[in-house]
């Protein structure tokens, strides 16, 4: 199973917004891509389904809020490849319709903490574990997948949805790609942030007004970066603005 190509990993990528980002991503003659679910069979039916479409992947069962499957995969991906340059932190949860959420002043402890171990602390498990294989082959990409609700500075002007769960999550993982970013700073392993936009996934809805096509644009972007491109960026939806626009933290 070892490669000469580029190796990526999508977390959540068995559908939605991280498959359109492991479809997009493996159609490149130099990367071959792992996607990645909570459920074996999951991964499986999807790796299946692409190969009849003329997509070829690799699956593999992840769960970023569980540490042990977190280690088995490394395991697995350290055997069977001996490389990782490329990371999407994807997988993600948005508790927003729970009743509760509609404001800060009535969220859970509960709520927010499972919503943060996979939103922030899940993706910090996969950054963890994958830096040290990075920093072997002076390589690597680390795209992590915020949203404009986080901005500090957009908050006060926007309302709709509260979604405080979601929303601190995704501060917590803007502050894990600045950190980052400080302590790779003279590598050439590159961390970045980026806002997909609303789309129609389970999260978003059927009203969303974008694709999850649209919404994987700014992930192949960051996720193929040349040597010495953007470090610790925050990145809005390419199809907004034609191109890559910083937003503000």
């Amino acid at each position: 199973m070892t490669t000469s190509r580029k190796v990526a990993v999508i977390t959540g990528s068995h559908k939605g917004l991280g498959l359109a980002i492991a479809c997009k991503l493996a159609q490149q003659d130099d990367i071959w891509v792992i996607i990645t679910s909570r459920k074996e069979a999951d991964c499986q039916a999807t790796e299946q389904r692409l190969k009849a479409e003329g997509i070829e992947v690799d699956c593999h069962q992840l769960d970023v809020t569980d540490p042990n499957s977190v280690n088995d995969f490394m395991d697995w991906v350290t055997s069977a490849y001996g490389r990782v340059d490329i990371l999407v932190n994807n997988a993600g949860v948005n508790p927003s319709q729970v009743a509760e959420e509609a404001s800060i002043l009535t969220a859970k402890a509960e709520t927010m903490l499972d919503t943060f171990n996979t939103n922030a602390i899940g993706a910090l498990r996969m950054c963890q574990a994958v830096i040290p294989l990075m920093k072997q082959r002076g390589y690597g990409r680390i795209v992590n997948v915020s949203t404009e609700m986080a901005s500090l500075q957009q908050i006060p002007q926007d309302f709709y949805p509260p979604a405080p769960a979601y929303r601190m999550s995704k501060v917590g993982l803007n502050a894990m790609t600045t950190m980052l970013a400080k302590e790779l700073k003279d590598t050439n392993i590159l961390v970045n942030n980026y806002s997909p936009g609303w789309m129609k996934t389970d999260i978003g809805g059927e009203d969303a007004p974008y694709t999850t096509d649209e919404g994987a644009e700014t992930a192949i972007y960051l996720a193929t970066l040349l040597d010495g491109a953007s470090q610790g960026g925050f990145f809005a939806e390419m199809r907004k603005f034609g191109g890559a626009v910083v937003l503000p933290w």
